[in-house]
């Protein structure tokens, strides 16, 4: 198995976030995560990537701890985590990617260079390439984020919330992609958006303090109102 979780449980200023929370994930698996507002998901993500510890219980990534392995994982934060007004091209942003394998006098080879015009230009923006990172707009700073995220070449891209607050065309840019990348590496996004990611993703994780997995099929239109519970699949109705 890529992750194997087993019984975690996390605790912030005495109020539980997850509770007893056990999983596994196969190699190139495509995950949606979905649930309430502070019912755990971003958590979830930082515990993957050993930001954060479990008050109890195991994680185990690529056969060890996360924080031991950050190197080989690609991480898109929400967009509203970054500073616009820091002085940065785009470029230097996406390059910022290869940091964890960055060279010991602290510069970029040619081919670091070249790769970052790549991603770049695999999410159709590499005319943006010397601009102002402050400058784009929201669903361009997604764009360029999902780019870092790839630089290192990662076994494993978790995404939270990429598609939030974006136009139609960068939604449309970053699932094309993620399509293309879906089989070759493993996904895991964090949404709000259930009903795009339905015929996408091959299992959907809903997290509110406990974690219940999905198929596609089990999923009710109810979800979207925040009343979790799978489709009777005898009739296709809601139970």
């Amino acid at each position: 198995m890529t992750i194997k979780i087993e019984n975690v449980s996390f605790t912030y200023e005495k109020s539980p976030i997850l509770e007893n929370v056990s999983l596994l994930i196969k190699q190139g698996e495509f995950i949606g995560i979905f649930g309430p507002n502070g019912g755990g998901k971003t958590t979830f993500l930082k515990l993957l990537l050993g930001f954060i510890q479990p008050d109890q219980g195991n994680i185990e990534i690529l056969g060890k701890l996360p924080e031991e392995i950050r190197g080989r994982l690609g991480y898109v934060p929400q967009m509203k985590s970054f500073d616009k007004q820091f002085p940065i091209s785009v470029l230097e942003v996406v390059l910022q990617g290869s940091l964890s394998k960055a060279h010991w006098w602290g510069g970029y080879l040619k081919e670091d260079k070249k790769r970052a015009k790549e991603l770049l230009q695999r999410v159709q923006l590499e005319e943006k390439k010397n601009a102002a990172f402050g400058t784009l707009s929201g669903g361009q700073i997604q764009r360029v984020l999902i780019a870092r995220a790839l630089m290192g070449n990662p076994e494993i891209l978790l995404l939270d919330e990429p598609t939030a607050s974006v136009d139609i065309v960068a939604e449309q840019i970053i699932y094309e992609l993620l399509l293309e990348l879906k089989g070759k590496i493993t996904i895991i996004m964090v949404t709000h958006d259930l009903q795009t990611i339905l015929d996408k993703a091959e299992r959907l994780l809903c997290i509110h303090r406990q974690l219940t997995s999905y198929l596609p099929k089990e999923v009710c239109d109810h979800f979207a109102f925040g009343l979790y519970h799978p489709k009777n699949l005898s009739n296709g109705s809601s139970l």
